[in-house]
């Protein structure tokens, strides 16, 4: 077949040329994401991080960020200042260059930086292009200089303001363009404070500083043990293997690497990497390195010290890191991070570095600490154990393929639907509850697994006891996923998977129960946004004759509900007795209180709790992995008074919103 034309033409006319920061405002998310509310407060990083890197680099002792009250934000340093003097190559100032050109900056290899988080160059210069007004002011040698934008555009030229006792630094204020992020263009507070509590951690000696005019909130952090200190910080209400935490900083080459370590009582690892104070969540050669000489290391030792007999195993990587609390940071002058998003480092080099520095330390260390070094091996040793005795159940539980399969758990009631994406799995508590679920679910997409009584606390519990509770292992062979070292998230069975449990006391345990499953063994599934909370009704209002109830949710529904239909009743003229209950008053002939979600029948249970288009879902999601882990070991862990204090705390304020953490 001819290939058809179209009335228009395609030559030279048709193809944009953008310059300058064009690029940047045409397609914004190309640059930072989005232009929600992530993409607002990565403007602040992109700022933040310039004034760190002077810090890293010994030119800068503080680093301050102010949310201002007209919207806007200030970022100021006490470095060296950004240059003023004429750019050879723009003809323009320095200063100006670096905020309105792409790829300018002092991070390619030219002598301003040998290691900076920063890699593109892009970062000022962006943040310009996406603020509405930006003012830059450096100092040096008492002169204090400054010049303004709009829109990524020069408003004024480079200018002297005059003499200032300012130390030397640099100073950015910038107004995010509402027109870019029409989401919102106002700063959360408590993001700034954790931006820049991290930031300390890992640059020991650096003052961070957050003041926010609209609430007269500051804080201030200082960590003159950096990374030592973010371990230590890591594990508050955990039972630690000894007191000591082991730290090297040490340079290889034109590089530095630091790592911090220290075990505690838990089954899980904790491991932190950076380089260049950028987090690396999905690891890298740095990592590689790591935990390839931590194995080696720890088993020499078990040797040698005859904790491993002759006859025994060698301890395997999993063994040796059940329990561990580990912060890698390396500082390189040319990381190659893999992707824009930087979450691996792929620099082959920092693998032996980091493999010589921990096997050479980690060495003196257990020899110098023979009582903590026997604890660490002695948990190894005891994790191998459940390893092998968990082996067999496990293989029990691992199912094959997608929804294809023998062995799922007899009580499941599954679904029709051969589609994940489509399908529910209904967690629900009790039985009757379960009976109910079953009888008035939709049978092609709902599947429905009850639970009798509660699930065990995986808090405490590893591998080998979790294959030995009945419930966990039905909830584990019906997600399809596997777990352990054979976890894969593209097994997943259900596209929501939705805890139905009863609005009291218990049935939030359970819920809490099941979280804590999920975010230690499956965190994927919550990442992926699998997890829900269904949320039954609390009350039903019966009316009059043959008309349909009305179900109130919580306790703070139901005087507005009454209110409202006592003041329709009035308005058409009914007859109020102010005698009768107010239920009665507003036109409904019961009021009923939901115990349990056995109490209602399966066409009730239907209509509030399950019927897509009546239903109410909470999403549950992690924001900050490291607020939740703090908040799991505080209310599902063994120190009682960290757990009781926090509910003291947070009891009157509680609430399902708090589930995003």
């Amino acid at each position: 077949m001819a290939k058809q034309k179209d009335d228009g033409s395609y030559d030279s006319s048709q193809i944009q040329v953008l310059e300058g920061l064009e690029p940047v405002r045409k397609r914004p998310g190309m640059y930072i994401g989005s232009t929600g509310y992530d993409g607002v407060h990565h403007l602040i990083k992109e700022i933040a991080d310039n004034s760190i890197d002077e810090a890293i680099a010994g030119f800068a002792t503080r680093v301050d960020v102010r949310l201002l009250e007209d919207g806007g934000v200030t970022v100021s340093d006490d470095g060296r200042g950004i240059p003023i003097d004429k750019h050879p190559k723009t003809g323009k100032s320095t200063l100006e260059t670096v905020l309105t050109v792409l790829h300018a900056g002092g991070k390619f290899g030219g002598g301003g930086y040998k290691v900076s988080s920063g890699l593109h160059g892009v970062g000022s210069s962006v943040v310009n292009a996406l603020s509405e007004k930006m003012i830059a002011e450096v100092v040096k040698g008492g002169e204090l200089y400054g010049i303004e934008f709009e829109r990524g555009a020069p408003k004024t030229e480079l200018k002297k303001v005059g003499k200032t006792d300012r130390p030397d630094g640099t100073t950015v204020t910038f107004y995010p363009d509402p027109t870019i992020f029409k989401e919102t263009v106002s700063f959360d507070y408590e993001w700034v404070v954790n931006y820049l509590r991290h930031q300390a951690y890992l640059t020991k000696g650096v003052l961070t500083t957050v003041y926010d005019e609209r609430t007269k909130q500051r804080q201030s952090f200082y960590f003159e043990g950096g990374i030592k200190s973010y371990v230590n910080k890591l594990n508050v209400g955990k039972d630690v293997l000894g007191d000591d935490v082991f730290y090297v900083e040490k340079k290889v080459e034109d590089s530095v690497v630091e790592i911090a370590i220290q075990y505690n009582d838990t089954f899980i690892e904790t491991l932190k990497p950076f380089a260049n104070n950028v987090l690396t969540p999905d690891g890298g050669m740095h990592v590689v390195g790591f935990r390839t000489a931590l194995t080696r290391v720890l088993n020499d030792y078990a040797r040698k010290t005859s904790l491993l007999k002759e006859k025994d195993d060698n301890l395997t990587g999993d063994d040796v890191r059940e329990g561990l609390t580990a912060v890698i940071l390396v500082k390189l002058p040319d990381p190659q991070f893999e992707g824009q998003t930087k979450n691996k480092l792929g620099n082959p080099e920092v693998r032996g570095y980091v493999d010589k520095i921990m096997s050479e330390y980690f060495s003196y260390y257990l020899e110098e600490t023979p009582s903590i070094a026997k604890k660490i091996v002695d948990k190894a040793i005891l994790a191998a154990r459940a390893r092998k005795a968990a082996r067999a159940a496990r293989d029990n539980v691992i199912r094959k393929g997608v929804l294809e399969g023998l062995n799922l758990p007899g009580k499941l009631a599954d679904c029709s639907s051969k589609v994940p994406g489509e399908c529910e799995l209904y967690i629900v508590e009790g039985d009757s509850a379960g009976g109910s679920a079953k009888t008035g679910r939709d049978s092609r997409t709902q599947a429905i697994l009850p639970l009798r009584g509660k699930v065990l606390n995986t808090e405490r519990a590893r591998l080998d006891r979790m294959f030995a509770n009945n419930e966990i292992v039905s909830l584990i062979k019906a997600l399809g996923v596997g777990i352990g070292d054979q976890f894969d998230i593209a097994g997943l069975r259900y596209g929501k998977i939705i805890f139905m449990t009863d609005a009291d006391v218990d049935g939030s345990h359970i819920a809490t129960l099941l979280m804590t499953f999920f975010f230690r063994y499956m965190p994927e599934v919550i990442a992926g946004g699998h997890i829900y909370l269904a949320k039954p009704p609390l009350f039903e209002l019966t009316r009059t004759g043959n008309q349909p109830s009305d179900f109130v949710y919580d306790e703070e529904g139901l005087d507005p509900l009454l209110d409202k239909q006592i003041e329709a009743r009035k308005s058409k003229g009914t007859k109020i007795n102010d005698s009768d209950e107010r239920f009665k008053q507003a036109g409904y002939s019961d009021q009923k209180r939901y115990k349990g979600l056995g109490e209602m029948d399966a066409q009730q249970l239907w209509d509030t709790t399950m019927d897509p288009e009546k239903r109410i879902l909470v999403s549950v999601r992690v924001e900050d992995a490291e607020k939740a882990d703090a908040i799991f070991t505080k209310l599902m862990g063994d120190e009682v008074e960290l757990r009781k204090s926090f509910i003291q705390s947070r009891a009157r304020t509680a609430n399902l919103a708090d589930l995003d953490i």
